[in-house]
């Protein structure tokens, strides 16, 4: 649990613990009051906390049951990278191995993809199962809130028909360093996004530019399938990929990339090419 700069371990203060935010998010609410009250009584009592700069991060999420992503929900971004504007939200799979956490080094091969580019994303994390949700109380199924690098590899993009393998590297989803609980965001259509990379800032936009927004996206998903607690749905990317540029700018060996996300935080990657 982070406390500001600082963090309590839980597994030192609580009897039976929770092993990770998805048995957290299986426990319901009751299961994040009786954490949230634990932490409270603790620090009061003088726990020993840890500075969270001290502390190597995983990803914020462990074992989600999914992780989904929206494409092209920009219309800036659909636009510089000449994608079709379908009727349809467009929704791929990422795969598991593809989550790491901030401050990490992620590394690809290079006779594999010399395009390797960022993507800054806000990360929703459903709470409650979702199964034909209306879109005014889709909110209400949110759990918490995370920041999303969504690496692409945009050579392998463009030469398939699908976009899940080129998103799915070892290390290509870096999400965290925290998530924040959906009572502290007041509006996900009320965020700001930028991603730094090597010192100059080549993202910078609101999450109200979405083409969708995040209650559309849980009611759309919903519809068909019941979204179960824990998921993670990656909701798009604005415009000012690296691909788009003129120069192109990818990430290079040796590049550190950083999302940040107001209210939430700044999510650091370090790449290596091998």
């Amino acid at each position: 649990m982070v406390l500001g700069e600082s963090a309590l371990f839980l597994d030192e203060v609580m009897a039976e613990a929770p092993r990770d935010l998805q048995e957290l998010i299986e426990r319901g609410d009751a299961g994040l009051e009786a954490v949230l009250e634990v932490v409270d009584a603790s620090v009061s009592a003088g726990a020993e906390v840890t500075p969270v700069a001290a502390l190597r991060h995983s990803s914020a999420v462990l074992r989600p049951p999914h992780v989904l992503a929206i494409g092209a929900n920009y219309a800036a971004h659909a636009s510089e990278l000449k994608l079709r504007s379908e009727s349809a939200m467009t929704v791929f799979g990422l795969w598991p191995n593809s989550l790491t956490g901030h401050g990490q080094t992620t590394t690809w091969p290079e006779d594999i993809s010399t395009q390797v580019d960022y993507e800054a994303e806000l990360g929703v994390i459903i709470g409650r199962p979702a199964r034909g949700v209306h879109q005014r109380d889709a909110l209400d199924h949110v759990w918490g809130y995370t920041v999303v690098n969504d690496i692409t590899a945009r050579d392998i993009q463009f030469s398939e028909a699908q976009w899940s393998r080129c998103k799915s590297f070892d290390g290509f989803t870096p999400t965290g360093p925290v998530v924040v609980t959906a009572d502290e965001i007041a509006d996900p259509q009320d965020l700001w996004l930028t991603t730094n990379l090597d010192g100059t800032v080549l993202q910078d936009a609101s999450t109200n530019e979405m083409v969708r927004g995040v209650a559309e996206i849980i009611s759309y998903l919903s519809r068909s399938a019941t979204i179960p607690p824990g998921t993670l749905i990656s909701t798009g990317s604005p415009g000012g990929a690296g691909y788009s540029r003129n120069p192109q700018v990818f990430l290079r060996d040796g590049a550190t990339v950083t999302v940040t996300i107001a209210g939430i935080g700044s999510l650091t990657t370090h790449c290596q090419v091998i």
